[in-house]
């Protein structure tokens, strides 16, 4: 919990910070790319880590690593987290600030089961109708399921909407068993 407070503080300060430059989109694929990049390399990673490495030294291979790659507005940022020692938060900060990104443009992602891979029209159509049952910007991921027989099933956050054939072939089953009325 602290962990994810911490990285929401930070991702807060590189939020105002690519504002100012105007950058938003930009600053969040950087910033996803060297959260990336130091997952997939361990020596990387095991480097950063390391307490033999002081700050200072980890500070100027980065600014070395990045000068001419990378704004040096966001190289600035990147050597603060590594100067206060919150470098393995990272990958959060990365996370929240898309997360704060997306709150602001009004953007949700919703994560979209499926019998059968949709074509791009269904896709959009669904993409559609979320978007204007959610009165905001909607963001689906899709994945085939086979095991829902059909329908969708579509889970936004904590809100789960099951328009699957199993759960009604499911609920039909149970009112036959227990003689209940629709």
């Amino acid at each position: 919990m602290r962990e994810t407070t911490i990285g929401r503080n930070y991702a807060e300060a590189l939020v105002a910070l690519a504002s100012r430059a105007g950058e938003l989109e930009g600053w969040g694929a950087m910033i996803s790319d060297v959260a990336n990049a130091f997952q997939a390399n361990e020596r990387l990673w095991r480097f950063l880590e390391s307490p033999r490495v002081s700050a200072e030294q980890k500070n100027e291979i980065l600014a070395r690593a990045f000068q001419d790659r990378l704004p040096r507005l966001f190289v600035r940022f990147l050597q603060a987290v590594i100067r206060h020692r919150r470098q393995q938060l990272i990958p959060q900060i990365a996370v929240e600030y898309h997360a704060i990104v997306d709150e602001m443009q009004g953007r949700v992602h919703a994560h979209v089961s499926v019998a059968r891979e949709p074509d791009a029209e269904t896709q959009r159509t669904i993409e559609r109708e979320l978007t204007r049952i959610l009165s905001k910007t909607v963001v689906p991921h899709f994945a085939v399921r086979p095991h829902i027989l059909g329908g969708t099933i579509v889970r936004v956050g904590d809100t789960v909407m099951d328009g699957s054939v199993r759960r009604r072939l499911n609920a039909l089953r149970r009112r036959m068993i227990t003689g209940a009325r629709p």
